[in-house]
């Protein structure tokens, strides 16, 4: 069983979500992941797909409209980790950049790692 089955959507203003993002800056609270794209880049597929991971994505992808910015909760019973997550598709290039954000260094690793094959 993986992690993301316990990954559940969790609304956020975009405000908030990237006032939270700068506070989860330090190192180990960050994996990221630069990745070629095994799929076509579709944006319908690319939502469908992280909502079907169990993000809740926000309207505002940041400072570029192509982004997507999602939030969950990993909750089991001994363990609730807030995760932050940018995706960033790179048509031209047909590249993704990842980036996960949360308090826990493994868990960031094995989301980013994920969501990565994914796409």
């Amino acid at each position: 069983m993986t992690i993301n089955k316990f990954f559940q959507p969790t609304e956020m203003a975009a405000q908030d979500f990237f006032q939270r993002w700068r506070q989860l800056s330090l190192p180990h609270q960050e994996a990221q992941k630069i990745f070629k794209a095994n799929h076509p880049m579709d944006a319908e597929v690319t939502k469908a797909k992280l909502l079907g991971f169990g993000s809740a994505l926000l309207d505002s992808g940041g400072p570029s409209p192509e982004n997507f910015v999602g939030t969950g909760i990993i909750q089991t019973k001994a363990l609730q980790v807030g995760c932050l997550l940018q995706l960033e598709p790179n048509a031209q290039a047909q590249m993704y950049p990842l980036t996960l954000h949360t308090i826990k260094e493994p868990v960031s690793i094995q989301l980013c790692e994920l969501l990565a094959q994914q796409f």
